[in-house]
C-alpha cells in the first residue's frame, strides 16, 4: 500500500513537471521603462509610409526610421533568461525542413507583424528553433511555443530579436486553450 502511494506521488510529481508552464505575457519581456514608453507612445497611423517599414533587397522587413525609440528597443529582462515559458504568438517562418515544416521562425505578439504594420521592437520578437518542425497553414495561425527562453540577440535580413527559444513544444492554439 505504501509502495503504491509513493509510486502515485512520483507519477503525479513527474506529470506536474511535464505540464505546461503558465502563459507568459509579452510585456514581461520588456523592462518597465519600455512598458511606460510604449504606454505614452502616440498611436501609429497604419496608412502612413513610416508604418509600413522598409523592405530590404531580400524581402525582409526592418523597423523604419522615425518611430519612437521604444519601437527599436532591444532591452531585455534579465530574470527571463533561462526561464521555461509558454507564450502565444504568430509565426514569421524563416526556415523549413524537407517536408515543408517550419523549423525556425520568429514568434511575434500580433498577427501580420511583418506585413503592413511596423514590426515589433526586438524585445518583442523571439527566434524559435523547433527541429521537429510544424506544418503551418498560414502566418495568421496562433501558436503556443514552450521552451526555455534565452536572452540572445539575433539579427537577420527579416528582423532583429532580443530573445531566442529552443522550443520543446510548438502547437496551434486550440479553442479550449482560450
Amino acid at each position: 500500500m505504501l509502495r503504491a502511494l509513493l509510486f502515485s506521488l512520483i507519477l503525479a510529481s513527474a506529470a506536474a513537471m511535464a505540464a505546461e508552464p503558465p502563459e507568459t505575457d509579452w510585456l514581461a519581456l520588456m523592462p518597465k521603462s519600455d512598458q511606460k514608453a510604449l504606454e505614452q507612445m502616440p498611436e501609429i497611423d497604419h496608412n502612413s509610409p513610416e508604418s509600413a517599414g522598409q523592405f530590404t533587397n531580400k524581402g525582409g522587413l526592418k523597423n523604419p526610421k522615425g518611430l519612437p525609440a521604444v519601437m527599436y528597443s532591444a532591452k531585455t529582462v534579465s530574470g527571463m533568461d533561462g526561464k521555461r515559458i509558454r507564450i502565444g504568438g504568430y509565426p514569421v517562418p524563416l526556415e523549413t525542413d524537407a517536408k515543408g515544416r517550419s523549423t525556425v521562425f520568429f514568434l511575434v505578439p500580433y498577427p501580420g507583424a511583418c506585413i503592413h504594420v511596423p514590426p515589433p521592437p526586438p524585445n518583442q520578437l523571439i527566434l524559435v528553433r523547433y527541429p521537429k518542425g510544424l506544418k503551418l497553414a498560414d502566418i495568421y495561425t496562433p501558436l503556443w511555443a514552450i521552451g526555455t527562453l534565452k536572452v540572445e540577440k539575433v539579427s537577420n535580413d527579416m528582423a532583429d530579436a532580443a530573445y531566442a527559444m529552443d522550443a520543446s513544444t510548438v502547437r496551434v492554439v486550440r479553442e479550449q486553450d482560450l
